[in-house]
């Protein structure tokens, strides 16, 4: 992708704060026009600058009330690729990290409840071939989610 300019900082900035605004709107703030605004957003997404676009779901609402970290120790870096495609199998698992520190992976995943995570970690994750060690951390709150902020006073 060529650089962002500072209307491409602009777009992504009230675009990251409201997915769903018109372009006609965004043309209007940005004093450009709507054709423009398409054009430049197209770019965004074809660059992978805009990654995606939808609605976040409250985990609670479909009574997952337990959100879980899980750092995984592997018997060898190099089973990471492996070990991957297994968890990407279970539903419950909506991260998955390659790590450095004193995990090789870290997965966040939600629970049902204590029991299911007590199923999810020794029924599945322990399973899996190649993991030696999980250390499981409970989220108690979710105290700040955002994305990356998008500095329209630099320079391109």
């Amino acid at each position: 992708m060529d650089k962002i300019d500072n209307l491409d900082k602009k777009i992504l900035n009230i675009l990251s704060k409201n997915a769903r605004i018109p372009f006609k709107d965004v043309a209007m703030e940005c004093g450009v026009s709507r054709a423009a605004i398409h054009q430049r957003v197209q770019h965004l997404i074809e660059g992978n600058v805009i990654m995606g676009s939808g609605f976040d779901v409250n985990p609670k609402s479909l009574g997952y009330t337990t959100c879980t970290y899980v750092g995984i120790t592997l018997e060898r870096g190099s089973m990471y690729k492996d070990v991957v495609e297994r968890l990407y199998h279970i539903p419950e698992i909506v991260e998955c990290h390659f790590t450095t520190g004193p995990y090789t992976m870290l997965v966040k995943l939600y629970a049902r409840d204590n029991e299911q995570l007590m199923h999810l970690l020794n029924g599945q994750l322990q399973d899996i071939p190649g993991v030696v060690a999980t250390e499981t951390l409970i989220s108690l709150e979710q105290s700040i989610k955002r994305d990356i902020s998008v500095d329209t006073d630099t320079n391109a």
